[in-house]
């Protein structure tokens, strides 16, 4: 599955390299791309080992603000 989400507060590289990582290294996430300019992540995922909720906890663990879900 894939899904796209907004979120706030990435302002350079160094945050897209951190959401990418922090979001890269869970289970069952297969490709994570990072728009900074589109304030976006788009996440591919295997809904059957993890969860959208999942994902953007671990975003906002990272220090960002996703919106909506």
């Amino acid at each position: 599955m894939q899904k796209v989400l907004k979120v706030e507060g990435m302002t350079c590289e160094h945050c897209v390299q951190t959401v990418t990582e922090a979001v890269g290294k869970m289970s069952g996430v297969e490709k994570v791309d990072v728009s900074l300019e589109q304030k976006e992540v788009t996440v591919d995922f295997d809904e059957s080992q993890t969860e959208m909720e999942k994902i953007s906890a671990q975003i906002e663990e990272a220090g960002f603000e996703v919106k909506g879900n």
